[in-house]
């Protein structure tokens, strides 16, 4: 059961969003700040409260553009606390969301607010808030779920040879066909890093033992993944030799 912070300088979107938060049955209360100042206070107590204390806070679902603080600057000063409340945005504006995901966001919603849309996320944030209670297992789990046809399946990650960059989502390659999942390369190259992936692209994460050969042309690198083969951009190439030179020497 999730407690929620609103925070919309315009009454009427907050009461609407508060309205649709309360009718969903994961959510175990919902509270409204109309800006930026009452939010940040909020949380700052929320923060130094015990985990079951009523006034914890499990996500925030943040509007953008507001008076003062905006909702970018709320989510920059909050990634500065020990353990933060998770994040949604929810605005009118398209042109933030890669901003807002680089900042960890856990979903975008769009105005005017959907029931079947601010249903998704909320399921995105209760998926988040369980794995934040789970056993940690290496510092990631080991499947990562997919939709497909409308069925979550999931996927090991060791079956996962590449990533690649579609927006503010991912495709993950296999041996037996690619997923479409909607977490940006950036989130999905700090969650992998211990596993063996590495950036060779600003669209493309390899894992490491999955390059079959590494290729030099006429003073550009490119890698051979299975079928695929995969351009290294000139900023990623002398890390990526040195890793694999050392997984050579292992």
């Amino acid at each position: 059961m999730l407690r929620v912070l609103a925070v919309d300088d315009e009454q009427p979107a907050l009461e609407e969003l508060l309205y649709l938060l309360r009718a969903d049955p994961r959510i175990r209360s919902a509270e409204g700040a109309t800006g930026a100042t009452e939010a940040l206070r909020r949380i700052g107590g929320a923060v130094d409260a015990a985990p079951d204390d009523p006034s914890a806070i499990d996500v925030v679902f943040l509007d953008i553009h507001m008076a003062g603080l905006t909702g970018l600057d709320v989510a920059q000063l909050l990634a500065g606390f020990a353990a933060p409340p998770l994040i949604v945005f929810v605005t009118a504006h398209e042109g933030f969301a890669v901003h807002a995901f680089d900042l960890k966001a856990v979903d975008y919603v769009l105005k005017p607010v959907r029931r079947e849309r601010l249903a998704e996320a909320v399921r995105r944030v209760a998926e988040q808030v369980g794995d934040r209670s789970a056993p940690v297992h290496d510092g990631a789990t080991d499947q990562i779920p997919v939709e497909l046809g409308g069925v979550t399946r999931f996927v090991p990650i060791d079956d996962i040879t590449y990533a690649e960059a579609q927006g503010d989502y991912a495709r993950l390659h296999t041996v037996s066909g690619s997923h479409l999942v909607r977490i940006p390369l950036t989130t999905l190259e700090e969650r992998w890093r211990s596993r063996g992936f590495v950036r060779i692209h600003r669209r493309h994460l390899v894992a490491l033992n999955r390059i079959d050969e590494l290729r030099l042309d006429a003073g550009t690198m490119s890698v051979r993944v299975g079928e695929a083969e995969l351009a290294v951009s000139r900023r990623h190439s002398r890390s990526l030799r040195d890793l694999l030179m050392r997984q050579i020497g292992r």
